[in-house]
């Protein structure tokens, strides 16, 4: 008495399932083998189970066969006839054209244009458009003079202390000056001459000098950054007033 047709449907008993997967699948690479064998076959079979696990056969590598399967899929999706292929780049040419008129279209309403045909709806619709982008644009613009407005005060705060260290500096360079005079004093009542004395004191007043003029000129740069600063800010408290 021969075996009964088995109805091919899913196993609804786990451990028949996976017996049956491991009895078909090793018979299906089996298969597979002898095929490659007998027939001088370029063959490969990939096999994943319900749990993800890969099994799988190569005549040669998997790779060399999934390299020729995409090369001759790439070779058939091309049209053959020439016909074919003008009528489909005529199609992708006429569809482009109406989305370049479109557009065009848009931008002429968004500039106030060719308004004539649209009805009060549509007229809404660009109204909000409109308002939805001068608000990016608006915010956009308000962030960059922020981001302007914190560069120049971070400059501001690294000349204020440039200043404070020139200010240091001469004062440091006032009382080096102050005891110099002393020393001169005091050499010129116990009779030492000038001339040893004469350089020394020259030298600290041109220091003393120089670093007064730095220190002008970056307590006006200070000065112009803080100014620019408040002016941005007034600017910005008027675009929102606005």
């Amino acid at each position: 008495m021969g075996r009964g047709k088995i109805v091919i449907r899913r196993i609804d008993n786990s451990t028949s399932r996976q017996v049956t997967f491991s009895k078909r699948r090793n018979g299906l690479l089996k298969k597979a083998k002898e095929l490659s064998i007998l027939c001088d076959a370029e063959i490969g079979v990939m096999v994943f189970s319900s749990t993800g696990k890969l099994y799988d056969f190569a005549s040669t590598s998997m790779q060399s066969v999934i390299e020729q399967y995409k090369k001759s899929k790439e070779e058939h999706r091309q049209p053959t006839n020439p016909h074919s292929e003008v009528k489909f780049w005529q199609t992708e040419a006429a569809i482009l054209r109406q989305q370049l008129q479109n557009l065009q279209e848009v931008h002429r309403q968004m500039m106030g244009e060719g308004l004539s045909g649209l009805a009060t709806k549509d007229l809404q619709n660009l109204e909000k458009q409109l308002v939805m982008s001068f608000h990016g644009v608006r915010m956009k613009k308000e962030q960059l003079l922020l981001d302007e407005i914190e560069e120049l005060n971070r400059k501001g705060n690294l000349i204020y202390q440039a200043n404070v260290e020139l200010h240091k500096e001469v004062n440091l360079i006032h009382q080096q000056k102050l005891d110099l005079h002393e020393k001169c004093r005091r050499s010129m009542e116990q009779g030492m001459p000038m001339e040893q004395t004469e350089m020394p004191i020259v030298q600290l007043i041109l220091a003393f000098t120089r670093t007064h003029m730095y220190q002008s000129i970056f307590s006006s740069a200070s000065h112009s950054n803080k100014t620019m600063s408040h002016l941005l800010q007034l600017r910005i408290r008027d675009l929102q007033l606005h």
